[in-house]
């Protein structure tokens, strides 16, 4: 039971035309009403009603500032607790003194996350769900909101309880015939437990195959876009950014370090890195310029090699080429300056020797939409349901999840090995607390400390 009363700014800070004030706990209306001077008190006020009135110093009596205030009874609130909303003046000065004497009145200051914290303590969210709400806040694009907002409501704690419930009818089983063994039907249980915890295993491996989409979703998919210099790298940053983010000229070496910048491509947070042109250089500057394009080529998620369409493929472009395929790393091939070949033979002779590649005339906007599409594709791997299926953006649920499903597998070796029941049980109660882990069935309190922790104070 939590017997303190907290409160914080909901709002950001800085100036704006309103900030919030919230205050969760057991002494919330009776604070409230000892600064609130309205037609009603605090607490004959009706429950989820909004009231104007003033906040008044209450050693003075003067005027702090007008107001709007929403009480809100335990709990149908946030927090499961009495919550109070106060709606005042923007600007630091004004929530800073409101705040202090809320303070002052027996309130204490909020923690990084307390309200969505005391949300998950008093039962109302599990700890995945108290996760999305942070999800929501930092989501880049619509599309990262939609999976956050569908993971508030429960997508993943629904698909991670029916799994649990499938261990715990498992289980079930296997307890029975330990108490039984006068039935002597350990054979029959352990093929039995031997089916569902295969089937139980492949539904672990469609959430931890999910990860990888729900990672970039989630932080975003580094870019890189590389390629000898004068190649059209600038320009095809400024072109995807839309606002002139490289500085762009005819001389070769221009751009002498990386330039990053966010863009949403068909609802994916893409993190764009232009670089340096890959070539042979005295120039030590431009060098150092060089050496940072091959690291941001060896930590990008997806390469963009740009040619020149007009030119054969140099020694330049063939390194670039070389060290992204040594890298293993996922790229396409872009001729740029298609409208500098006025050869019709020419381009369908390079169609037909890099079937993979792009066209594109980034001067004359020809072939953008394809390459968004390109990138699209290669975030989705063509075969993700993502408006639909159930992902997990998580890091550490993904953790569990593999630990759940290393304990799973282990089970089954277990059970081909011919050990006994009492063995076996062992790994499956274990795979269970793992998933609990996610929800917070099973949490560790330092662990629950450091999820809190990354949220704001008024969240």
């Amino acid at each position: 039971m939590i017997n303190n009363t907290i409160a914080g700014v909901s709002t950001a800070v800085g100036n704006s035309g309103i900030s919030v004030i919230r205050m969760s706990g057991p002494s919330a209306f009776s604070i409230a009403d000892r600064l609130f001077k309205g037609r009603k008190t605090v607490k004959n006020q009706n429950t989820h009603t909004v009231q104007y009135g003033k906040i008044i110093n209450p050693e003075t009596g003067e005027m702090i500032d007008e107001v709007l205030l929403i009480k809100m009874e335990a709990p149908r609130t946030y927090t499961r607790e009495d919550v109070v909303e106060i709606s005042c003046h923007g600007g630091y000065t004004i929530a800073r003194t409101l705040l202090n004497q809320l303070y002052g009145l027996g309130a204490r200051p909020a923690e990084p996350g307390e309200f969505t914290k005391r949300a998950f303590l008093n039962g109302r969210i599990d700890l995945s769900q108290a996760e999305a709400v942070m999800d929501i806040i930092q989501a880049r694009t619509e599309r990262v909101s939609k999976v956050a907002v569908k993971q508030l409501e429960g997508s993943v704690s629904k698909k991670i309880d029916d799994i649990r419930e499938k261990l715990i009818a498992l289980l079930s089983g296997i307890e029975v015939n330990l108490d039984y063994p006068e039935y002597d039907a350990e054979e029959v249980t352990l093929s039995e437990a031997k089916k569902e915890t295969i089937k139980i295993i492949a539904d672990l491996d469609e959430l931890i195959k999910s990860f990888r989409f729900g990672k970039l979703l989630r932080e975003g998919m580094e870019v890189v876009i590389i390629g000898r210099p004068n190649v059209g790298k600038s320009s095809l940053m400024n072109r995807l950014t839309r606002k002139n983010r490289s500085i762009v000229t005819d001389i070769p070496g221009t751009t002498r370090d990386v330039i990053e910048e966010y863009v949403n491509i068909k609802g994916i947070p893409v993190k764009l890195v232009d670089t340096a042109g890959v070539r042979e250089t005295e120039d030590q500057l431009e060098q150092l310029g060089v050496e940072r394009s091959i690291r941001a080529l060896e930590s990008a998620d997806f390469a963009l090699i740009l040619t020149d369409a007009s030119q054969p493929l140099l020694a330049e472009d063939e390194e670039v080429i070389t060290r992204a395929a040594g890298e293993k790393k996922s790229f396409v091939l872009i001729f740029n300056k298609l409208d500098l070949l006025k050869d019709e033979e020419k381009i369908d002779r390079l169609k037909k020797e890099y079937p993979d590649a792009l066209f594109l005339s980034v001067k004359e906007d020809v072939g953008i939409e394809g390459l968004e599409e390109k990138i699209f594709d290669f975030a989705v791997q063509n075969n993700q349901d993502i408006d639909n299926q159930v992902l997990i953006t998580n890091t550490r649920h993904e953790h569990q999840l593999k630990t759940a499903r290393e304990l799973l597998g282990s089970a089954v070796l277990s059970i081909q090995n011919g050990l006994t029941l009492d063995m076996v049980a062992m790994d499956i109660k274990a795979a269970l607390e793992e998933l609990g882990k996610i929800t917070g069935h099973h949490a560790d309190e330092d662990v629950v400390h450091a999820i809190f922790s990354r949220f704001c104070i008024g969240k």
